[in-house]
């Protein structure tokens, strides 16, 4: 019964930690790493890591391909969503439609 509630305990604490969804680009700073997007009303930045995954439609994309197409391409209120680590501010996966960037 204890291993239960460690369990159930452990598993709500890591899903408060991430949070996911669908948000609109602001702005890149390639720089620093760190994209400005909106959720709702609201504006939110994080970091890109190296540890940052791609998704592009179902298949495996290559980070620096969307950091590109981010820094040159992009425009604002574009719609992707993105998995995000909520205590280190940082992006954990980012999910782009099917098409080539």
């Amino acid at each position: 019964m204890r291993k239960f509630v460690f369990a159930t305990l452990a598993l709500a604490l890591s899903l408060s930690l991430t949070l996911a969804g669908e948000v609109a680009f602001v702005k890149y700073d390639s720089d620093k790493k760190v994209l400005t997007v909106k959720e709702d009303d609201k504006t939110a930045t994080y970091t890109i890591t190296d540890e940052t995954k791609v998704k592009r439609g179902d298949k495996d994309g290559k980070l620096e391909n969307v950091l590109k197409y981010f820094g040159e391409k992009a425009k604002e209120g574009d719609k992707f969503e993105i998995t995000v680590d909520k205590e280190k501010k940082t992006v954990t996966e980012i999910k782009l439609k099917g098409k080539k960037i």
